[in-house]
Parts: C-alpha cells; sequence; structure tokens
C-alpha cells in the first residue's frame, strides 16, 4: 500500500470499544504510548480490527495544535 501521508506508526490493537455508529480504537505503538481513534463501526468491521491485532495509525493533518498551562 502506499500512502502520501508520511506519519505511519506501526502498532498492535489494546482496545476496540464500539458506541451507536462510532467505534474508538487504541493502537499501542511502543511501550505505554497508545493512539486512540474515533472510526466507524463499519470500518472496525470492515479492517477485521480486534485486540492483539498488527495494524497502522497514520496521521496526515494540515494542522498540530500544542497548548500548555
Amino acid at each position: 500500500m502506499k500512502l502520501s501521508a508520511r506519519n505511519v506508526l506501526k502498532g498492535k490493537v489494546v482496545s476496540v470499544e464500539k458506541g451507536a455508529t462510532t467505534a474508538h480504537v487504541k493502537i499501542e505503538i511502543a511501550d505505554g504510548q497508545v493512539i486512540t481513534s474515533a472510526v466507524t463501526n463499519e470500518a472496525v468491521d470492515a479492517l477485521g480490527l480486534k485486540v492483539g491485532a498488527e495494524a497502522s495509525a497514520v496521521i496526515k493533518s494540515s494542522d498540530v495544535i500544542i497548548a500548555v498551562d
């Protein structure tokens, strides 16, 4: 698969929590480092996302906002 996005973080699915229409999928990319993504329930099913499965978090964004107290 070829992508224009350059931020691809490989990891393992550690949690899939389906809601009414949207699921929250957590991928551990390094020991103790977890990325959470909100995707449709249909995407979870189509991709076969399950705890323990290998997956990649692909990040493509025009804005990154950083805040401090």
